[in-house]
């Protein structure tokens, strides 16, 4: 995704860490899991570990070893263990009719990590990307701990519809989405219209398209919504009436966040965007 190791190893990491956030967890130990060519320079290996390392002090984690092999593709991950309290792990479905549902990091980073591989990325947009890449959903879990929390996912390579597609069903729910409130990074748009697309964006396409009903969305923002993410942000849903409190403490503590719509009860599509 990026010729940068160290930040590679970044963003292998705080992907990894994620799932833990987006049950309510606290990282404790992390493993990493490396696939690594026989002749390629080592020195690269030590600035993706040196990444992956930084990025788990800053969980809180600690570093209890590793696995290598030898692979033609260079490979990086971690294995995490966390802790939840047992009445407070998030699940990944429950949304009850009236929640509202938000976001903590914008779409596209996909769209412009593909944009960059074929030298048509900005070093803004990509820099906008890697940004959100590297930082930890951390932040954002350590707010929404402390309220009602219906149900919560981190977007991942499903895309936004993907894993909202996968919450709403097992909600049992319809989920109404509002287009002009999804957000992206900017150069995603211009990205998007330009065809610079993936074959995962597509899989999720025909995952969830007999599913949505998508009143008057552009071409360039169906593209968003589908796009694969890498470390993307927490989507959840919340009690209304806890909404203000809770985005008084985002605000409070500088940490971004989009209301992107609404839960309902079940129609005849299972999301809405319109």
């Amino acid at each position: 995704m990026v010729d940068d190791p160290y930040i590679f190893g970044q963003i292998a990491a705080a992907n990894s860490l994620s799932d833990v956030y987006a049950m309510g967890g606290v990282p404790r130990t992390a493993m990493n899991i490396v696939c690594f060519p026989e002749k390629e320079n080592i020195d690269k290996l030590e600035e993706i570990l040196r990444g992956g390392a930084d990025k788990i002090i800053e969980s809180g984690a600690v570093l209890s070893g590793g696995h290598s092999v030898h692979d033609p593709e260079i490979k990086y991950g971690l294995s995490v263990t966390g802790t939840a309290h047992p009445d407070k792990i998030f699940k990944n479905y429950g949304s009850e009719i009236g929640d509202i549902l938000i976001l903590t990091k914008p779409l596209g980073t996909g769209i412009i990590s593909t944009a960059s591989k074929m030298k048509a990325a900005s070093e803004e947009a990509i820099q906008k990307a890697i940004n959100y890449m590297i930082l930890l959903n951390k932040y954002s879990a350590e707010i929404i701990m402390n309220y009602s929390i219906t149900a919560c996912t981190d977007v991942t390579g499903f895309g936004f519809l993907g894993h909202l597609y996968e919450m709403a069903k097992a909600t049992d729910k319809t989920f109404v989405i509002e287009k002009e409130l999804i957000p992206y990074i900017e150069e995603a748009k211009e990205y998007a219209n330009e065809f610079f697309i993936t074959s995962g964006g597509q899989k999720n396409r025909k995952f969830v398209e007999k599913n949505i009903e998508m009143i008057n969305v552009p071409f360039w923002l169906e593209e968003i919504m589908l796009d694969p993410q890498t470390s993307g942000g927490l989507l959840f849903s919340i009690k209304s009436s806890e909404l203000e409190n809770l985005q008084k403490e985002f605000s409070e503590k500088n940490v971004e966040n989009w209301v992107i719509g609404s839960v309902e009860s079940k129609k005849d599509k299972i999301i809405i965007v319109r």
